[in-house]
């Protein structure tokens, strides 16, 4: 799980965007729910563009099976984010809190959902354990 930029802040900023669950809060949820089902979930935030990269590259050699990403603002401008995660050949879904297609135009191009697996936007931080079910599906599938 891959939180990117000012998703440290949730609960705080924006509430009337993002909503009032805490990071903790929705990563303390999201744990549980993988547990529940036989799976570990790793959550991790960052405000760095080269930490999500690295993260991602960490995956690949790792024993990740799924990436669940919200690259926030990341996902409108970094050509980077989706070379390494096309790199890794992982898949993953991309997660958005709120529905970046009625906000600013520059919110409704991601340089990312063209290559994921799934794409989740505007259903609020329900988004992530929707995106968790489903990758906990796909693994099963598999």
């Amino acid at each position: 799980m891959l939180h990117g930029p000012n998703l440290n802040l949730l609960g705080k900023r924006e509430p009337a965007i993002y909503g009032t669950t805490t990071l903790d809060k929705l990563n303390g949820t999201l744990i549980t729910l993988a547990l529940d089902r036989g799976f570990l979930v790793d959550c991790k935030q960052t405000n760095a563009e080269y930490e999500l990269i690295n993260s991602i590259h960490n995956a690949a050699t790792g024993n990740v099976k799924f990436i669940i990403i919200n690259a926030a603002g990341l996902a409108h401008t970094s050509i980077a984010l989706r070379d390494a995660l096309l790199a890794v050949q992982l898949p993953f879904i991309e997660v958005h809190i709120s529905n970046t297609f009625n906000r600013e135009e520059f919110r409704a191009r991601s340089y990312l959902s063209d290559i994921a697996h799934g794409v989740i936007v505007g259903l609020g931080t329900i988004g992530y354990e929707l995106a968790l079910n489903a990758a906990i599906q796909f693994l099963n599938n598999e």
